[in-house]
């Protein structure tokens, strides 16, 4: 079955949080944790290639250094 999905909903695969290193059994009685910290695994830190933040808002098709899974 193939998913619908717009490039302006993919992230860029260099993009990284805690939460998906942190991600155990999911317990549906817990809240979410995503604080919002991102880095990029290119340059390993806040910034990507481009100089500009790492965030699941912009690290999407259209930017620069953008790169798909």
């Amino acid at each position: 079955m193939a998913t619908d999905v717009t490039s302006a909903q993919v992230l860029c695969r260099r993009l990284r949080s805690k939460l998906m290193i942190m991600n155990v059994a999911p317990d549906p009685n817990a809240r979410g944790s995503d604080d919002g910290y991102f880095w990029c695994t290119h340059t390993m830190n806040c910034l990507g290639p481009d100089g500009k933040v790492a965030e699941k808002e912009t690290c999407r098709s259209g930017r620069g250094c953008f790169e798909s899974r």
